[in-house]
């Protein structure tokens, strides 16, 4: 009869020890480096962020300075009465002069430009054949006569178009056109010698017309 025994006790076998004392020391200095390196890196950055508050504290103490200085050199002054009322006057001398601008542009006065201009119209627009024996201008131009002569009836509202398109003339019209041909008085021919009486003179046709325009001014209303 046999009996098997078993000599293999677990605690013969060799531990493998896995920390040790110095893997231990070594993690425990790497862990110290690391927090001194962490904590000297910080406190870098630190002093950097406590320069640069105290620099702009510094910037902003200045700045507030000189506003102050500025605020007490610039500081706002009182109205004086005398320059207030000096540009009230100039207002109101500014405004009645854009008044009296307004009136004279307005023609309320009447013709501020004189009338050269309406004889430099009747001058180019000349005619042959026909010639002014008469120009009469009132007040402002409204009212304008015209008396001239012309060898041809025809010639007339020919002369008339043409005055009408000056600028001039403009917001005119001719209301009243007479036409006629006047009377010219001739001597009659010599009578004999033995008649002693007087001859009376014959009238004859004269070989030319004469006109009057007289113009109004054209209601906007036409």
């Amino acid at each position: 009869m046999s009996q098997q025994i078993n000599l293999f006790n677990p605690i013969f076998l060799k531990q493998k020890k896995v920390f040790t004392a110095l893997p231990m020391a070594e993690a425990l200095g790497l862990i110290v480096a690391g927090a001194l390196l962490l904590t000297w890196y910080a406190g870098r950055n630190v002093a950097e962020l406590e320069q640069n508050a105290a620099s702009g504290k510094a910037l902003l103490a200045d700045r507030e300075r000189r506003l102050v200085n500025a605020n007490a050199q610039f500081a706002p002054r009182q109205k004086s009465p005398a320059l207030a009322a000096e540009l009230a006057q100039a207002e109101a001398e500014l405004k009645a002069l854009h008044d009296v601008e307004s009136v004279l542009h307005g023609g309320a006065l009447g013709n501020t430009d004189g009338y050269a201009e309406y004889f430099r119209a009747l001058s180019r627009q000349n005619v042959g054949g026909l010639w002014l024996t008469g120009v009469t201008i009132n007040g402002a131009g409204n009212d304008i006569g015209v008396q001239g002569r012309a060898m041809q009836p025809t010639l007339i509202p020919n002369y008339i178009a043409r005055l009408t398109g000056e600028r001039v003339m403009h917001g005119k019209t001719f209301a009243s056109l007479d036409i006629g041909r006047p009377d010219v008085q001739q001597p009659a021919a010599p009578a004999a010698p033995a008649a002693p009486t007087a001859v009376a003179p014959v009238a004859a046709v004269a070989p030319f017309v004469e006109f009057s325009l007289q113009s109004t001014a054209q209601e906007a209303a036409k």
